[in-house]
């Protein structure tokens, strides 16, 4: 059974900020492509759902992933942190066995 990857309350907090902003209320669609430099890497956007997407909803926002990407997210966490870097939203993947130094590429 694949576990689907789960969203902090400060990620739907911040999408929901992110929203108040526009007229348009956008899901924030999460996605697993190939390469980065570790192998694959994350693609983090805006967007409207599609139809085979899974929908994770909270605080009336919602977060969405595509069919293809669902397996590579298998039970992560989907947050958003703020840092004195800055602040992004981040995917801690229990499947990744590593992962480039700024978060957004990983292999398994």
């Amino acid at each position: 059974m694949t576990l689907p990857p789960t969203v902090t309350e400060r990620a739907f907090a911040r999408l929901a900020e992110i929203n108040a902003d526009g007229d348009a209320v956008k899901a924030l669609r999460v996605a697993v492509e190939g390469g980065g430099c570790s192998g694959f890497q994350y693609e983090i956007k805006l967007d409207d759902p599609a139809e085979d997407d899974l929908i994770l909803e909270g605080k009336g926002q919602k977060v969405v992933v595509d069919a293809l990407s669902l397996p590579f997210l298998e039970n992560a966490v989907i947050d958003f942190t703020e840092e004195l870097i800055g602040a992004r939203f981040t995917i801690d993947n229990p499947n990744a066995s590593s992962s480039c130094g700024c978060g957004t590429s990983f292999s398994m």
